[in-house]
């Protein structure tokens, strides 16, 4: 009888001994599933991307300023959170220095002409931004910006000299394979400006052309001559002292920005950037 009632006992024992033992496994199971969770959100933190969309623009008596900056804003907007990125809007130029641009992993200059910066020590945070590897991407008159600045030119990958007449006219996608043209056919029929540029880095990787044989102007001769044949670069994508670069000629009328193909266009520029 005894040893019925201690092998009963045992068993009670052991059965007591197996829920506990679920529970804590369960237990574990919920701790390391909340660890998991917390590592994810952690890492999902660390690679939420941010950006500053950037719009200042030189003002004063003969002082051009686009009328598409609110939609080229717009756009970016809703690039950036299809893509879960947050972003700043601002035209303020004190935002550029060290400490604050660390926040950042790409800066958009969308419409941006003439002056950027305030002062050297902005222009200095900007330039030490990109040697630390951070993102720029230049749309329309960002190209018309910091005129005076040779190693802004390089770094944008050119500067803006004049454009012919608003117009209809062919652009050649040279390179498909980049996110930002892959979307497209081989020639965009296109009504835009045709930009016009000088100082154009030997190593830009040329996504989109002109055909020059489409413009009506009769000053092409002069410039830009025979540079490039019959064809111009109107968008491209480079690595340059550090940084990951990319601009698009493209974007003077505010019905671009809900154009189909320039928002891809765009898009696509931005991912690269942000190398996602």
């Amino acid at each position: 009888m005894n040893k019925i009632i201690g092998v009963s006992s045992f068993y009670r024992v052991f059965q007591r001994l197996k829920i506990k033992s679920r529970e804590m496994n369960m237990k574990s199971i919920v701790i390391m599933a909340l660890g998991v969770l917390l590592m994810l959100a952690s890492l999902f933190a660390q690679t939420k991307r941010h950006v500053l969309i950037y719009t200042k623009n030189e003002k004063g008596e003969g002082m051009y300023i686009h009328d598409n900056i609110d939609a080229s804003v717009k756009a970016l907007q809703h690039i950036c959170d299809r893509h879960g990125a947050t972003y700043d809007v601002s035209e303020d130029a004190s935002l550029y220095t060290g400490e604050n641009l660390r926040k950042y992993d790409a800066i958009i200059f969308t419409n941006t002409n003439n002056k950027a910066f305030d002062t050297p020590a902005q222009r200095d945070a900007f330039q030490k931004y990109i040697q630390g590897g951070g993102g720029f991407m230049g749309i329309h008159s960002a190209c018309a910006s910091e005129r005076d600045w040779p190693w802004f030119w390089a770094m944008l990958g050119g500067t803006f000299v004049r454009h012919p007449k608003f117009q209809k006219f062919d652009i050649k996608v040279i390179d498909r394979a980049h996110p930002s043209t892959r979307h497209l056919d081989l020639v965009w029929h296109w009504e835009d400006e045709c930009y016009l540029m000088n100082h154009l880095n030997p190593d830009i990787k040329v996504l989109l052309a002109a055909d020059l044989t489409t413009i009506e102007d009769d000053k092409l001769a002069e410039f830009p001559s025979d540079i490039f044949g019959t064809l111009f670069p109107l968008a491209w994508y480079h690595e340059f002292d550090g940084g990951r670069e990319f601009y698009t000629a493209l974007g003077h009328q505010i019905e671009h920005y809900s154009d189909p193909n320039l928002v891809k266009h765009l898009e696509g520029g931005l991912l690269w950037i942000l190398d996602k």
